[in-house]
């Protein structure tokens, strides 16, 4: 059950309301915006008008590519581009698999009325992933799709030396996970940065409802993420806030497989809805992430879970209790 939430609309700005929320636009000649999906009704005090925002979307569902011609053939990354590796023919298989699974959970909740909405990293092998994962939905159900070059995988740079990728490897496991940059390429953590940005585009097209059809305010959108296994990692440890030891704990999701992030009671998403413990332990969640996955459950957007064991005392040593 989603928690309905109203804002009281008083002094506007130019572009924002005094809560930092978009102000409604409308039809400008043929234009047409998503924000205009936002309800207005009268019923404040004095008659003003109370904003109501979207419904958000029921799930965001992360699934890792199938299986590449790279997983099979590391030597492949020496003469093909990374963005050019496609699926094997075994990779095609697991992503039409993995568009049945996604199909049967969503038909599970016995809605008439949902939709998903994809976004891709621009690869080759999650754009082919996209195309034969979608094969298990009618052009109906498909709300959209965009891709996102910033759920890429992460940079290894350019075309990649065998031997010399083997002795990088074997640095950034002492160096660390998150920090190691491989040369000409990236880091975890740079990976991080443009997922943040990533993330707020995200939050933003949930908050103004861009994931809805014009005219409609339907709680069953499903949002579907297709991109890389560190990728999608880094992008739970910066949703939920993770720390980097609990991100280098996180195991690779197998090709194909996928992650469900479900809507919860309270409004806010949380891993429990559809996974049970056992699978969020063997992905790597520890007990005090498993606690706070709970409190996902029930809370509501903007709520702060200040008894979280991950932001307080851990961080100190000179308590006593």
């Amino acid at each position: 059950m989603q928690m309905a939430t109203t804002f009281l609309l008083t002094s506007i700005k130019c572009c924002e309301d005094s809560l930092g929320l978009a102000r409604p636009k409308y039809e400008n000649g043929s234009a047409s915006f998503p924000e205009k999906n936002l309800v207005l009704d009268r019923g404040g005090a004095g008659g003003g008008l109370l904003l109501k925002p979207p419904p958000r979307p029921r799930r965001i569902v992360l699934v890792r590519h199938g299986q590449s011609e790279g997983n099979v053939d590391e030597s492949v990354y020496t003469r093909v581009a990374d963005p050019k590796i496609g699926l094997t023919a075994k990779g095609i298989g697991e992503a039409e698999e993995s568009g049945r699974r996604i199909r049967e959970m969503i038909e599970g909740d016995e809605e008439d009325d949902w939709k998903v909405y994809f976004y891709v990293s621009p690869y080759r092998r999650t754009l082919e992933t996209l195309r034969n994962l979608a094969k298990a939905f009618d052009r109906c159900r498909i709300a959209g799709v965009r891709e996102e070059p910033r759920l890429r995988e992460q940079d290894f740079g350019n075309f990649q030396d065998r031997e010399q990728m083997k002795i990088d490897k074997s640095l950034r496991a002492v160096y660390g996970r998150f920090f190691y940059r491989f040369p000409n390429g990236e880091s975890a953590a740079d990976v991080y940065d443009r997922i943040t940005g990533f993330r707020e585009t995200l939050r933003a097209d949930i908050d103004i409802g861009r994931f809805q059809p014009p005219g409609e305010q339907s709680p069953n959108m499903n949002v579907v993420i297709v991109s890389h296994g560190l990728t999608l990692r880094v992008f739970l440890t910066r949703w939920y806030k993770w720390t980097v030891d609990q991100f280098e704990g996180l195991t690779n999701m197998a090709n194909g497989d996928m992650i469900v992030m479900e809507r919860g009671y309270g409004g806010r998403y949380s891993l429990l809805m559809h996974h049970n413990e056992k699978e969020l332990r063997e992905f790597g969640l520890t007990d005090e992430m498993l606690i706070d996955q709970e409190w996902q459950k029930m809370a509501k957007p903007g709520q702060v879970n200040y008894n979280s064991p991950m932001t307080g005392p851990p961080f100190f040593t000179h308590f006593d209790d």
